[in-house]
C-alpha cells in the first residue's frame, strides 16, 4: 500500500522520470565494479568490494560493503582515501579483516586491519615492513596468515637513497614468503624462509597443515617451475607433491587432510598448454590424478565439498561460466547453474553451506548472488548495485552466435546489436578480439575499455569472436595455435565477419577492427592479411615474435606456439617470422592507430613502435599513443578516457566519414 500511495502521489504531482538514453564514454567508466563477495559463517550477511572511479585521484578506489543475505541493510563499512581490499570474516563472524594502506608517509604500505561487522573505526593489526597480501584466518580465529616480500637490506636502502641504484635485470626482486600474526598480541611470526617464493597457499580445515605453491622466484616467467608442497602450519616438515615444469595453482587440502587438489593447464601426463583441469594427489606424496579430462571446458576455480566426497568447480564454457560438481574420484560432472550469464568471484562457504558469487549479463556487470550447497532452490540475487542501468540507459541486445571456420569447425562468439536496431537495415561493424589468447569473451556488460554500449549507440554492431586458441572449447580448439599461432585464429575472425554480413546486420563497407594484448596481436595480423576494414586500433600488440620473445616478461606460452625458443640450436626462426605481422606489414592499407603503456612489460612499447614506423614509412595513416606510467592494462582514468576518445575519433573519421566530439573528464 505504501509503494502504491507514493506512486499515485508522484503521478498526481506531475513528476515524470526521464526516458532511458544512450550511454556516453564517461557513463561507461562511471559504472561501479563489484568483486570478492564473502558470506558470513552463519550465512546471514555478505561482504563485497565495490570500486568506483575517483576523477580527482584519477583512478578507481575500492571500499568494503556489507549487506544482509536477503538484500536489506546495505552499508559501506570502509572509506579510506586509498581504498580497501580482501575482506575476510573471522570464523566466529565477530570480526572482519581486510587489507589497506593507511597513512601519508612514503613508507606506508598495505597492512592488515580489523573492523567490527557493525562498522566503526578499524584498528591496525600489522606493521609489517613490506606490503601484506593474501590474508587467511586460522580455523580457530587466533591467527591470520599473509604473504609478504622480504624487506630490502639496509645496504640496499642506503644505496638507493644515494641513487647508487644500478640493478641486475630480471634479478632485482625480493622473495615472497608466508607469515602469520597473532590477533590478540599482534605478534608476527615468519613461517617460510629460503631462496624461493610462496606464490599462494591454503590452510587445512583443522588448521594443522598448509598447501602451497613454491616457485624459484616471484616472477611470472618462472611460475611454470613452481610446484605444489604440503607442510605443517608452523612451517615444519615440508614435502614436495608435484615434480614437473607446468604451472599449477589453487592448491587446497581435503577436509580430512589426506589429499591435495590443485589446478593445472596440463593433460594427464603433465604436458603443457591445455585447458586448466582439476588434479588430486595424496597429501603425503604420490602420483597426481586428473579428474576433469573428459570435459571440454576450462576449470577456473575449484573447492572441496564439506564432506570431502566431491569437488565443486567453476568452468569456462566459452561464452558463459557455470558451477559444476564432480566426485572426488572423478566421473561425469554435474552442472549446477545455467544461463546467459557469467559467474565469477565464486566462493564456497562450508560454514554457511552456501555458494556466493557475482553473475554478469548485458544489463549488469555483476551483482552478488547466493545459492544453497544442498540445491535448495535457484540462485537468489543479493545486491542491487546495477539496477539503475536499465532504468537510465539504453543498452544493446547481446546474442550468442556461431559459424563455421574455414576448415568447417564450429566457432562461437557474441553479437551486440545497435541501439534501436531495425531488422533489414545494415549497420557498421566493430570487431573486437579478446586478449590472452587463453581466454574467451563471455556474456556480460563487457570491459569499460571496449565501450560496447557507446559503439552501439553510435550505430555499430559489435562482434566478439572466440577464435581458435580460446579456452572453454576443448583442448584441440585451444591447441590449434601450437606450432603456428596464426593457423586458423584469424580465419575464424574473418569467417565470423562474413557470417554477420550474411545475416544482413553488417555493412561490409563500414567495418572497424580493435583489440588489446592478444586482441592487439590479432588486429596487427588482420590488417596485414586483408584490407576489408576501414579503420583499426591495436592496443599492446605484437609485431615481431622473435624480438617479442626476448622483450616480454613471460615466454612459457610462446615456446609451444612456435615449437621451441628462438635461441636454441636449430631454432624455428622461420615459424616465429612467418607468424609475425611485421613480415607482411607492406600489405597494410588500413588506417591504424597503436596504443601502449610506457611501462608495459608483457607486450613492451618497441612492438608498437615497429608497427607504427612501418605503416608511417609506407604512407598508411597512423599514430602511436604511449601512456606514461601505465603497465599492460591502463588504469589512470584520463588515460582510459583518452584511449576510448581517440579510437572513436579514428573510427568515425575513416569508417563513417563523420566528425566526433571528444568527451571531457568530469
Amino acid at each position: 500500500m505504501f509503494k502504491t500511495a507514493v506512486s499515485l502521489f508522484v503521478l498526481a504531482a506531475g513528476v515524470s522520470f526521464a526516458e532511458p538514453r544512450p550511454m556516453t564514454l564517461v557513463d561507461v567508466m562511471n559504472v561501479p565494479q563489484v568483486t570478492d563477495p564473502q558470506i558470513s559463517p552463519d550465512g546471514r550477511q555478505v561482504l563485497y568490494v565495490e570500486s568506483e572511479p575517483n576523477w580527482k585521484a584519477d583512478r578507481r578506489i575500492s571500499h568494503i560493503w556489507k549487506i544482509n543475505a536477503d538484500g536489506s541493510g546495505n552499508m559501506q563499512l570502509t572509506s579510506g582515501t586509498d581504498g580497501e581490499y580482501t575482506p575476510r570474516w573471522s570464523p566466529d563472524g565477530k570480526t572482519i579483516a581486510f587489507v589497506a594502506k593507511r597513512g601519508t608517509e612514503p613508507e606506508s604500505v598495505n597492512q592488515i586491519f580489523l573492523i567490527a561487522p557493525a562498522g566503526g573505526e578499524a584498528r591496525a593489526l600489522t606493521s609489517h615492513a613490506t606490503p601484506t597480501s593474501n590474508i587467511t584466518w586460522s580455523p580457530d580465529g587466533s591467527t591470520i596468515y599473509f604473504r609478504a616480500a622480504d624487506a630490502k637490506s639496509d645496504e640496499q636502502k642506503a644505496r638507493e637513497k644515494l641513487k647508487d641504484d644500478v640493478f641486475m635485470f630480471d634479478e632485482d626482486y625480493q622473495q615472497q614468503h608466508l607469515w602469520s600474526v597473532a590477533v590478540a598480541s599482534k605478534t608476527e611470526h615468519r613461517i617460510t624462509k629460503g631462496d624461493f617464493s610462496v606464490l599462494s597457499y591454503d590452510v587445512s580445515a583443522d588448521g594443522k597443515k598448509i598447501a602451497l605453491h613454491r616457485g624459484p622466484t616471484p616472477l611470472l616467467e618462472d611460475s611454470d617451475q613452481s610446484e605444489v608442497w604440503v607442510m605443517d602450519a608452523g612451517g615444519a616438515n615440508p614435502h614436495q607433491i608435484t615434480h614437473n615444469r607446468v604451472q599449477e595453482s589453487d592448491a587446497e587440502l581435503s577436509p580430512d587432510g589426506s589429499q591435495v587438489m590443485f589446478l593445472s593447464q596440463a593433460n594427464a601426463k603433465f604436458e603443457t598448454y591445455y585447458n586448466r583441469k582439476i588434479f588430486v594427489a595424496p597429501a603425503n606424496g604420490g602420483d597426481s590424478k586428473v579428474l576433469t579430462s573428459d570435459i571440454p571446458y576450462e576449470v577456473e576455480k575449484a573447492s572441496w565439498s564439506k564432506d570431502g566426497k566431491s569437488i565443486f568447480f567453476l568452468a569456462n564454457m566459452g561464452v558463459h561460466a557455470e558451477l559444476f560438481k564432480v566426485g572426488a574420484q572423478g566421473g561425469h560432472p554435474e552442472q549446477i547453474t545455467t544461463g546467459k550469464h557469467t559467474i565469477a568471484g565464486w566462493t564456497l562457504s562450508s560454514a554457511a553451506n552456501a555458494h556466493v558469487f557475482t553473475s554478469s549479463e548485458m544489463t549488469s556487470p555483476g551483482e552478488v548472488w547466493m545459492m544453497s550447497v544442498d540445491g535448495g532452490g535457484a540462485p537468489r540475487k543479493v545486491t542491487a548495485v546495477f539496477d539503475y542501468l536499465t532504468r537510465d540507459f539504453k543498452l544493446p541486445r547481446q546474442e550468442r552466435v556461431e559459424w563455421k571456420g574455414a576448415d568447417g569447425v564450429t566457432v562461437e562468439g557474441l553479437l551486440y546489436y545497435p541501439i534501436d536496431y531495425q531488422e533489414g537495415k545494415k549497420y557498421a561493424l566493430a570487431v573486437q578480439t579478446h586478449g590472452g589468447p587463453q581466454a574467451s569473451d563471455k556474456f556480460g556488460f563487457g570491459g569499460s575499455q571496449n565501450f560496447v554500449p557507446v559503439l552501439a549507440a553510435k550505430g555499430y554492431a559489435v562482434l566478439q569472436p572466440n577464435y581458435r586458441g580460446s579456452t572453454g572449447y576443448g583442448d584441440d580448439f585451444l591447441r590449434d595455435m601450437v606450432g603456428h599461432y596464426f593457423q586458423n585464429a584469424h580465419l575464424d575472425v574473418l569467417a565470423g565477419v562474413d557470417y554477420v554480413i550474411k545475416t544482413g546486420v553488417a555493412d561490409p563497407d563500414h567495418m572497424i577492427k580493435m583489440g588489446w594484448s592478444g586482441g592487439g596481436h590479432m588486429t596487427n595480423k588482420i590488417i596485414t592479411f586483408t584490407g576489408r576494414f576501414k579503420a583499426a586500433s591495436a592496443g599492446a600488440g605484437a609485431a615481431d615474435w622473435v624480438s617479442m620473445y626476448a622483450q616480454s616478461d613471460v615466454r612459457m606460452f610462446r615456446t609451444p606456439w612456435f615449437g621451441g625458443t628462438p635461441w636454441q640450436k636449430g631454432a624455428p626462426i622461420n615459424v616465429y617470422w612467418d607468424n609475425s605481422p611485421l613480415k607482411d606489414v607492406s600489405k597494410v592499407t588500413t588506417p591504424t592507430i597503436f596504443l601502449v603503456g610506457q611501462n608495459d612489460q608483457r607486450v613492451p612499447e618497441p612492438q608498437s613502435i615497429e608497427m607504427y614506423r612501418a605503416l608511417k614509412s609506407n604512407g598508411v595513416p597512423t599514430h602511436l599513443y604511449v601512456a606514461p606510467r601505465e603497465p599492460h592494462g591502463w588504469a589512470e582514468l584520463r588515460h582510459v578516457l583518452f584511449k576510448m576518445n581517440v579510437e572513436m575519433d579514428w573510427f568515425e573519421k575513416y569508417a563513417m566519414n563523420r566528425t566526433y566530439t571528444w568527451e571531457k573528464a568530469p
